[in-house]
């Protein structure tokens, strides 16, 4: 089965050194089900023709609001709608679960209450599950036909599912502790509060259930596959 991973945003060169390709983090999320992947930077405004160019589709994370004015927005919006049509399955991770809301008639707003970083509990199916994040923005209005599936004391649309083809997450569940210890060292003195960086970084080492969701989103690929 092929996924077609559209990149919201590609890690720079020093990212790239010490983690790799953002696939790759995808990839490791979603191994072990003989899945293919193919990408497109659909922030450089490369597009597939169609959502039958893949059998699944998966929207990545982005350092770009889905409210910003980015000539690549309204286009990936109509992408996601033709994918919804096409009953092909589509996950949306942070970014991707905000532009998916957003494409089907939800809204996105900048959090007034600040950013959520780090490992951070989710109840998730009636289970407590303890998952990497990393955002301001959240989804404050679902659109209709939307369901909620998670929730956090931080976010209240943490997780949400559109018929059976669509589901989306606000946490990263790709993100494992190499990757928040690299972002939380990297990224200091940037628009995240410092405060909040070092909070983030006293879990590290506590376990969280990324693995979890990665099997999840697999299975929902492969119970809907093109």
């Amino acid at each position: 089965m092929e996924i077609g991973i559209l990149m919201a945003e590609e890690f720079n060169a020093d990212t790239q050194a010490v983690l790799g390709p953002y696939l790759g983090l995808f990839a490791q999320l979603l191994e072990g089900h003989d899945f293919m992947f193919r990408q497109w930077n659909v922030e450089h405004m490369d597009f597939p023709d169609s959502p039958h160019e893949a059998d699944g589709w998966l929207i990545t994370g982005s350092s770009a609001g889905a409210y910003d004015d980015l000539p690549w927005i309204a286009p990936l919006e109509g992408l996601i709608r033709s994918i919804q049509a096409s009953n092909r399955p589509l996950v949306g991770i942070c970014f991707g679960h905000q532009i998916i809301a957003q494409a089907l008639g939800g809204r996105v707003e900048k959090f007034t209450g600040g950013w959520c970083v780090g490992r951070h509990d989710y109840e998730i199916g009636g289970r407590t599950m303890p998952l990497n994040a990393w955002h301001q923005d959240q989804v404050v209005t679902l659109p209709p036909g939307a369901r909620r599936l998670g929730a956090s004391p931080f976010c209240e649309n943490a997780v949400l599912a559109y018929g059976d083809s669509i589901l989306t997450y606000q946490p990263h569940p790709e993100f494992e502790a190499e990757t928040v210890a690299y972002f939380t060292e990297s990224l200091k003195g940037g628009s995240v509060p410092d405060a909040v960086l070092e909070a983030a970084r006293a879990t590290l080492a506590e376990p969280t259930e990324g693995p979890e969701i990665g099997r999840a989103i697999a299975a929902h690929f492969l119970r809907n596959r093109g």
